[in-house]
């Protein structure tokens, strides 16, 4: 693992993941489906037409063609209902909401994409510059072991309890340190928490690929506004799209950032399309970790197996899927 770091791609049919791990733990988990319209990737480029303006809302909606998106605008933005417009995906679709953009400058033509957004490749090496990516069994296994990690996080051992979860409002974290045996937490212990609880908030939210606001519960009083500040900094980025406010005098730092990518549980929802590609990624680990068997199948409802069976098709002659009706569609079956 050169550096502390290590990145993996695993280009299973259907969808592709990229995973970036360092030194305590997994930090970045990418994922791009082929069935995604390419035009609300972040970092995509098109040619948008404004189908109104919302006042209220402080912005516009845009149509890019195959979707819709939404423009954040200032009060003297001048945009007009029916112009044309170039803009770029700075936030993917969420929550059923569609894409939020920013405006480059002004267009002509129809609607219509012109480039579209970074593959997972691409980000990877913007993440983790230099690094070759690993492929096959492992990169399927450390996306499986990503994924684990951000839905249950482990703590480590002596260290901090941190909390994290997110409402429709706000992401809140709740910093704890469970005093040793026999002793107190003097003000260094407490030091120390905060800050090793700020990394693994931030490692968790980062995973979950989270943005909007942040409330910590700081482990505590009495804290030094600077100190924490710079361990927030730390711990979050220098992006200067992140937004960090003071703590206040009941012991929470808030701060906000960017929304960029989908949030990982609207990824891996047990949904039809997921569970297929779930089930075709795991047969496909299967023949790599298994290369003498001539044939190997994987059993799971019929739903699945018929979303799946185009995907299956794609690992070659050995590869089966099969239909079973009794099975729930949240299991499958390799034989």
């Amino acid at each position: 693992m050169s550096g502390g770091r290590q990145v993996y791609i695993d280009d299973s049919p259907g969808e592709t993941r990229g995973i970036i791990e360092g030194e305590r733990g997994f930090e970045q988990i990418l994922i791009q489906r082929e069935a995604d319209d390419p035009g609300q990737r972040l970092g995509a480029v098109s040619v948008g037409r404004v189908t109104r303006i919302e006042p209220g809302l402080g912005g516009a909606f845009v149509d890019l063609g195959a979707a819709e998106g939404f423009l954040p605008l200032k009060r003297d933005a001048g945009l007009h209902v029916g112009q044309k417009i170039e803009v770029e995906v700075v936030a993917e679709p969420r929550e059923a909401k569609g894409a939020t953009l920013k405006m480059l400058g002004a267009a002509e033509g129809e609607a219509r994409l012109i480039r579209p957004g970074p593959g997972v490749a691409e980000w990877l090496d913007r993440f983790a510059p230099g690094l070759a990516p690993v492929t096959g069994r492992a990169a399927i296994e450390a996306g499986w072991a990503a994924i684990e990690d951000a839905e249950t996080p482990a703590m480590p051992g002596g260290g901090p309890d941190v909390a994290v979860e997110r409402t429709r409002a706000m992401i809140t974290v709740d910093i704890d340190q469970p005093p040793l045996p026999g002793k107190g937490l003097n003000a260094r212990d407490r030091q120390r928490a905060n800050q090793e609880g700020l990394r693994l908030a931030a490692r968790l939210i980062r995973l979950r690929r989270w943005g909007g606001l942040v409330a910590v519960d700081l482990l505590g009083a009495g804290h030094d506004g600077a100190q924490i500040t710079a361990a927030a900094r730390t711990a979050f980025g220098a992006d200067p799209a992140i937004a960090y406010g003071p703590v206040n005098r009941f012991g929470v730092l808030q701060l906000v950032l960017p929304w960029r990518f989908t949030p990982l549980e609207e990824l891996i929802s047990p949904r039809v399309e997921s569970a297929a590609i779930d089930a075709a990624r795991k047969l496909n680990h299967a023949l790599l970790a298994d290369t003498a068997s001539a044939r190997i199948a994987v059993r799971c409802h019929g739903d699945i197996a018929k979303a799946a069976a185009p995907l299956v098709a794609r690992l070659g002659p050995r590869a089966h899927v099969l239909a079973d009706d009794s099975l729930p569609t949240t299991r499958v079956i390799l034989e």
